[in-house]
């Protein structure tokens, strides 16, 4: 079953049904980013941060390259809601 969650402006994060190699996609426009099951595994490990704290671990797992890192920042920017993005990016994680 794949679903897909979005927050309101900016990264978008897609779940993917088992028995694909990456079962988590970040989409930040038309940019996607495979998220593997050890960065996600990790990722749990930060939801109880706060946004603000989260983000530059967010940031420095899934942006592998310095360019992905800064794609992903001026998404953040674009959308103007650091606290919204993260919190609903947390809330995948828990999920997932």
């Amino acid at each position: 079953m794949d679903h897909t969650v979005k927050t309101p402006k900016g990264l978008r994060l897609e779940q993917r049904g088992e028995g694909n190699y990456y079962k988590v996609i970040l989409h930040i426009g038309s940019t996607l980013i495979p998220i593997s099951d050890d960065i996600i595994e990790e990722l749990r490990t930060y939801t109880s941060l706060t946004p603000d704290q989260f983000f530059p671990i967010f940031v420095n797992k899934v942006g592998y390259s310095s360019y992905l890192q800064e794609q992903i920042r001026q998404e953040i920017r674009g959308a103007g809601d650091l606290n919204s993005q993260m919190s609903a990016i947390q809330q995948f994680f828990r999920q997932e």
